[in-house]
């Protein structure tokens, strides 16, 4: 891979240029980014996300990603299905 696409942290890993900055970068780059996702809630949270992140910055979004959770009952697709326009969740 060409040089200028890596970005060595403060923390000695040498990681992609976007991944080596703030530390909820690092965080999503070493444990999550670029790996298979199976579990089907997993899935539809990283979907959702993708669909929230259009405009913003990515990191906005990591660092939302808690309130979304809560706000969408852990992306657990079953009980949105239930979510009606009071109070969210009827199930």
């Amino acid at each position: 891979m060409d040089e200028k696409y890596l970005r060595t942290a403060e923390d000695g890993v040498t990681r992609c240029w976007w991944g080596g900055g703030e530390l909820d970068y690092r965080l999503y780059h070493d444990q999550e980014w670029g790996r298979p996702v199976a579990d089907d809630f997993q899935l539809f949270e990283k979907i959702c996300l993708e669909g929230f992140q259009s405009g913003l910055s990515w990191l906005t979004i990591l660092r939302k990603r808690e309130n979304f959770r809560n706000a969408f009952a852990g992306f657990n697709f079953n009980k949105i299905a239930c979510f009606n326009d009071d109070d969210g969740c009827i199930c």
